[in-house]
This record gives C-alpha cells, sequence and structure tokens, in this order.
C-alpha cells in the first residue's frame, strides 16, 4: 500500500526530525525499521503517559514503523545494522556526521557495502562550513534564522521561539523530499549516492524566502522583511465575544467587504483602493479592519463574511481544533485502539493518493518490538538471535 510500497528504510534517528521525516516515508508506504538504543528514543519519555515508554510526542511520529534495539557500540551490534543496511533502500540517521564515522558508519563504509543506497542525513550545518561539527537543536536554529527577532518586531519587542518544533518538522519534510528524488535517480542510474539535509541552511531558505526584500539586491533597497508579515495587527482578530481570522486580500475580497460592512468610505481612499496602495499602507489598514472587526461577535461575522466570500476561519486552540467539523467530516483524527495504549488519536496523512492510497498498517511500536523479526529477515538464525540478546546486543520486547 501507498507509493513507497516495497522501499525499505533503515531509520537510525531519534527525537523528531529525522522520527517525522521516517514516519512520513512509512505513512506512504516504505517499510521503517527503527533502531534504538537499549533506552530507547528519548521522546518516548515525554508527556503523560499510560505505560513508561510511550508517550504522546512518540506515539504521534513513530507510527508505520518496526522497532529493534541495538547497541552499535558492540562490535555484533555494528555488524548486525550492516547486514540490516546490505538489503535497505535508504538509511536516514540525524546524529553529526563525526557520530557516524566513529561509529564507522560513515558513507564511505556502507556504500560499498550497498551502493545502492541512499544515505540520507539530516543534522545541523552543511559539512563544508565552519559550522559543521556543531550540534543543532530547534530552538537554536530558529534562533539564528531570525525568527525570535522577528517575533519580536510584531509583539512587545521580546524575542520569542515559535511555540511548535518548527525547524525539525521543516527540515523533516525538506527530507522526505531530498529522499525521494535521490530514489527517482537511483531508478535511472542503478547507483546511490549521499544527500545531507543541513537545518541551518533549509530554515535559512525557507525564512528569507519571505523577508529577503531588499536585501535580494546589491546593494540593498531596504533592511528586508515582509512588510505585511511584519505588521503588529497581522493577528487573530477580537470580536464583540472572542477572536476570529480573517484575511482580506485580494481587490475583489476588499470590494466585498466593503459592501458587506457598509464601509463605502474606505473604498475610495487610496490607502484602501488599491493592492499598491493596501501594501504601502498595510499597518494602517489592518488597525482599521480591527477596529471593525470588534463590532460584531464572531458568530456575526463568520456569517457575513462567508456570505460575501471573505475568507474566515474560526481561531481554534487544542482542543478545539479536534472537533472542528471538517476535521471530523474527514475522519483526519480517529480515535482507534492501540495494542498496549488502548484508545488513542491517530492523525491520517494528509496526502492524498488515487492509484496508491496510504493506510495505516503499524502503530508506533514498543521498545523492541520487533527484534527478532527484523533480524530473522536479515538472515539470523534463531540461536544467533539469542546470542545477541545474552551479550546484551539487542533486546527482547518481554524486557522493556
Amino acid at each position: 500500500m501507498g507509493p513507497l510500497k516495497g522501499i525499505k528504510v533503515v531509520d537510525m534517528t531519534s527525537v523528531l526530525m529525522g522520527p517525522f521525516a521516517t514516519q512520513t516515508l512509512g505513512d506512504y508506504g516504505a517499510d521503517i525499521i527503527k533502531v534504538e538504543s537499549h533506552d530507547g528514543d528519548v521522546t518516548r519519555q515525554i508527556g503523560p503517559t499510560r505505560h513508561p515508554g510511550m508517550g504522546p510526542v512518540f506515539l504521534n511520529t513513530n507510527r508505520n514503523k518496526r522497532s529493534i534495539c541495538l547497541d552499535l557500540k558492540k562490535p555484533a551490534g555494528r555488524d548486525a545494522v550492516l547486514r540490516l543496511i546490505a538489503k535497505a533502500d535508504v538509511l536516514v540517521y540525524n546524529v553529526r556526521p563525526q557520530a557516524m564515522a566513529r561509529l564507522q558508519l560513515g558513507y564511505d563504509v556502507v556504500s560499498k557495502i550497498n551502493p545502492r543506497l541512499i544515505y540520507a542525513g539530516v543534522f545541523g550545518f552543511g559539512q563544508d562550513g565552519p559550522y559543521a561539527a556543531k550540534p543543532a537543536y530547534d530552538d537554536l536554529i530558529q534562533g539564528a534564522t531570525a525568527l525570535p527577532a522577528l517575533m519580536a518586531q510584531t509583539g512587545d519587542g521580546v524575542p520569542r521561539y515559535v511555540p511548535n518544533a518548527l525547524v525539525d518538522r521543516i527540515v523533516g519534510l525538506t527530507a522526505v523530499g531530498a529522499i525521494c528524488a535521490s530514489l527517482v535517480d537511483r531508478d535511472r542510474t542503478g547507483r546511490g549516492q549521499r544527500v545531507d539535509i543541513p537545518m541551518f541552511e533549509t530554515m535559512a531558505s525557507f525564512v528569507m524566502g519571505d523577508h529577503m526584500g531588499g536585501l535580494t539586491y546589491e546593494p540593498p533597497l531596504d533592511k528586508g522583511g515582509y512588510a505585511r508579515h511584519l505588521s503588529p495587527d497581522r493577528r487573530p482578530y477580537k470580536t464583540s465575544d472572542g477572536y476570529i481570522c480573517v484575511i482580506v486580500y485580494n481587490d475583489k475580497q476588499w470590494t466585498n467587504f466593503f459592501a458587506a460592512t457598509g464601509r463605502d468610505d474606505l473604498r475610495t481612499n487610496p490607502k484602501f483602493a488599491t493592492f499598491a496602495g493596501r501594501a504601502t499602507n498595510i499597518d494602517t489598514v489592518y488597525a482599521e479592519l480591527a477596529r471593525i472587526l470588534e463590532t460584531k461577535s464572531t458568530s456575526e461575522w463568520t456569517a457575513i463574511l462567508e456570505k460575501a466570500d471573505v475568507p474566515v476561519m474560526p481561531m481554534h486552540d487544542l482542543e478545539s481544533l479536534l472537533q472542528d467539523p471538517h476535521i471530523v467530516a474527514t475522519d483526519f483524527a480517529p480515535v482507534i485502539d492501540h495494542p498496549t495504549e488502548g484508545r488513542i488519536r491517530n492523525m491520517r496523512s494528509s496526502a492524498r493518493w488515487s492509484e496508491t492510497p496510504v493506510e495505516m498498517t503499524r502503530l508506533a511500536p514498543r521498545l523492541s518490538e520487533h527484534s527478532a523479526e527484523i533480524l530473522q529477515e536479515a538472515g539470523f538464525s534463531a540461536d544467533e538471535i539469542a546470542a545477541l540478546v545474552r551479550d546484551g546486543v539487542t533486546k527482547a520486547v518481554a524486557d522493556t
């Protein structure tokens, strides 16, 4: 099932960025073998749990995977993972390349074992710059790519991180695209390759794509920044009883808005009448929009704006989002039965294919749940597997 059916991925990632990428590949049909340490992915411990090691961050980032424990610092553990790699299409890792080299699992080693392998690294920085060996986390990269500075410009002047692992997820999705593109190239050439997906450069492009502004030119025409995004009144608007999300963007929408609100005075105001006028005076425009929207309730504005074909959406919190009528109607986050965790919500893949539909085949695994199964597939005998358990190279699921 899914467009990546038949693709085998050795997933040597942990925390969020790499696991989110490999979960997406698994959602698309790939067979994901998640290699974990004996302690397991640290996200197993994050958030409220019904059972130790099965926290919500882990559950929502590791479906459609099989789990195997291997101690890669032991020769037998390294040999075992090399046997998995020999039969894989893709290896994904998210430690620094220097760490992979210390484990003797660098591309120079594994490409000799499997020349068709796509060797994908998601880590902090491109390897040809002075930051090559630096550690990186979502918060650090947010700061280094100006997101807190932009947040400060739009609020009270205090820099803040976006309250979401934005970098990890954007870079994870970038990795999915890079891996799929590499598989297409391999199908054409028969050769695998190393592909690096650095966090810093990926996010620099992501942020500056909006905010390069006059810095695009040499010499610069201004200090950069997209005025509409940086307007202090670009935010959910207060109504008489709550908040609402509205964007009046093009000329047709503004014409409809003027008619719906009886504001003919704004129709002829040069600051409001044209796209160029609004762009130049965006703070004035958004401030006036904010004043208008405070005059009626959220439900009243929703009805008025939908009738006028002006884009409008509710401002949800985390709980109400799950009850949104569209989310409910599309069954995007159904409650299902996990074999050990009971009733849980499981978000579906957002992508849809007409010929190769994707379906959830596995829920997030217990630590080492599939170790014996995966080792058998790699050619290990029952006695060899028992020896690996005895020697602490792998771990029986009953021990978790």
